[in-house]
């Protein structure tokens, strides 16, 4: 079941394609069997829709998905795309590279940046802020396009080891800017294990890089309905009852409502 009020967003649709393609139903692993909104991926007892909050951003997200990432319900870049509407979402394929996906990097409202440690890449290429006038003219960048162009934030949407074959076998990311983020927290993130906490889920890093362009708002409401989704999918896993009056949802609820207030003080 998909909620009829909730337009498909860019990973939405590319897990329907994904699914078209299957031989073999997915059966996501974890919870109890159930019928699942096909809006939220969880079960329809514990459906995230109705916490669902846009908010308009002027930075941008490019999703590259590892082959079953839109099929597990833990998947966060999901949550990205419920919140940023400028959320494009491609799979990635060693062989073959989306049309779309080279015409969206070569559109020249754009500056894109691939999210990916700097440890692992060439010096000369990390950066660890956006690209302002000096560093965009080291990158024969203009300052003025720096200033005028909206950042893109390239995510590898996949494990680890997932991620570091799509950054080394995608020669179309090579002409960008890395960027290399650096946080000062570890992972809330509970879905998935991994071995070093400094390891953050797609949500999380893309709350940073709406933090780093000055979307504070943005980010800190991202950061809550990932907190949200999270409380709802092991709530669902263990058959427990939702508490819709919790500081979580309180949190989100806050967010939600200082963003309807700055929306009515833009059309006044």
């Amino acid at each position: 079941m998909t909620n009829p009020a909730l337009p498909p967003h860019a990973v939405s649709r590319l897990r329907t394609a994904r699914l078209a393609r299957s031989t073999r139903p997915f059966l996501a692993r974890g919870g109890p069997h159930g019928e699942r909104c096909g809006s939220c991926r969880l079960i329809l007892s514990h459906c995230l829709c109705a916490w669902r909050t846009v908010l308009p951003t002027r930075a941008g997200f490019c999703l590259l998905m590892a082959e079953h990432e839109t099929l597990k319900p833990s998947n966060t870049g999901w949550l990205i795309a419920d919140l940023v509407p400028d959320t494009l979402a491609f799979g990635w394929a060693r062989t073959e590279v989306d049309p779309a996906l080279l015409a969206l990097l070569a559109d020249p409202q754009w500056q894109p940046y691939v999210v990916f440690p700097g440890e692992f890449v060439a010096p000369e290429r990390v950066i660890t802020q956006l690209l302002p006038g000096e560093q965009a003219a080291a990158d024969n960048v203009s300052a003025t396009d720096a200033a005028t162009k909206r950042p893109l934030f390239i995510l590898l949407d996949a494990t680890w080891s997932e991620a570091r074959k799509i950054f080394k076998k995608s020669p179309y990311l090579l002409p960008f800017p890395v960027l290399s983020l650096e946080p000062e927290q570890v992972s809330r993130y509970q879905l998935r294990r991994s071995r070093r906490d400094d390891h953050l889920c797609t949500s999380e890093v893309a709350a940073l890089c709406l933090a780093l362009a000055g979307e504070t708002l943005a980010a800190q409401t991202l950061e809550a309905y990932l907190d949200v989704f999270t409380e709802h999918y092991l709530c669902a896993k263990q058959q427990w009852k939702l508490d819709l009056d919790d500081e979580t949802h309180q949190r989100l609820r806050d967010l939600r409502a200082e963003a309807a207030a700055s929306r009515n003080l833009l059309n006044e």
